[in-house]
């Protein structure tokens, strides 16, 4: 513990300490975790990298971690959550999603196809090449991914064909580089392009295959149930977006267009809102 005298003989270094953190809290709220790396597009929308798939990290056996989103928004605003489904547990959108599905009403399965889950994985990435962000190459980074690209994978791991040699992707001998190629297809990102190269190591070093290996993220923590809301508190924000009223007795009602109602920027679909557009991007990744 610092005595008093050595409080006084700091205080100025204090004051320039207490002065950063007040030009922090001045800062733009960032949602970005510079943990994850993410394919940039041109202006035509399409993108273009060169990754490797690395093993599993230390104490881990599988070399990725997948995990159910729901990304949809509502009168009253976006619900952009992790959802309970990935823990095995009940989730408050599933279970809604459920109900207009059985209904056999087209318009509510139509709703519900909108509020559908959404599965991602997440895995260890080397950067071969990154011509848009090149300080990123050679950096070990976490990557975001979505189905399209786990079949890639798993395509490589169980060939459909004899004349085919299954690859592991996430070996550092005798795995492959992934080449992503993004184009735009009707308004969405499209990966069909997408292939791994031939069969190589990631580096001729040893030495540098085991720095890489221990700069390594653990997955697990992505699905710590500490990163997921409880079931009451996800109802209660599924409510807010959907516009429902629950009365605490079992009934409930839908107010009007609360868009309209609001000065919340977040609900009244301001697009110059930093939330409104950070949720907009989440949404829309594959």
């Amino acid at each position: 513990m610092a005595s008093f005298k050595e409080m006084k003989k700091n205080r100025m270094s204090n004051l320039q300490n207490l002065s950063k953190q007040v030009e922090k809290l001045a800062e733009k709220p960032s949602y970005e975790d510079d943990r994850i790396w993410k394919l940039e597009r041109d202006k035509t929308g399409n993108g273009y990298a060169v990754i490797r798939f690395l093993p599993a990290a230390v104490n881990e056996d599988v070399p990725w971690v997948r995990i159910w989103t729901h990304g949809f928004k509502g009168p009253g605003g976006w619900y952009i959550e992790n959802s309970l489904t990935t823990l095995g547990k009940d989730d408050p959108v599933s279970k809604a999603n459920t109900a207009l599905w059985n209904s056999g009403i087209d318009s509510d399965k139509n709703i519900a196809r909108e509020r559908r889950r959404k599965l991602n994985y997440y895995s260890n990435i080397y950067i071969v090449e990154d011509a848009a962000n090149p300080e990123n190459v050679g950096k070990v980074m976490l990557f975001r991914y979505g189905k399209k690209i786990f079949e890639k994978i798993t395509g490589v791991m169980n060939p459909e064909f004899q004349d085919e040699t299954p690859l592991n992707p996430f070996d550092f001998w005798e795995g492959a580089n992934f080449k992503i190629k993004m184009r735009q297809v009707d308004g969405f990102p499209n990966y069909d392009k997408s292939e791994f190269t031939d069969v190589c190591p990631l580096s001729e070093d040893e030495k540098k295959m085991e720095e890489v290996w221990g700069q390594q993220y653990p997955l697990n923590e992505i699905i710590e149930e500490k990163n997921f809301k409880q079931y009451a508190e996800l109802e209660a924000r599924f409510n807010t977006v959907i516009a429902r009223i629950d009365h605490g007795d079992g009934s409930s009602e839908f107010v009007g267009n609360i868009e309209e109602s609001t000065g919340d920027p977040v609900a009244s679909g301001e697009k110059t809102d930093d939330t409104l557009d950070y949720f907009k991007k989440l949404a829309e990744q594959d």
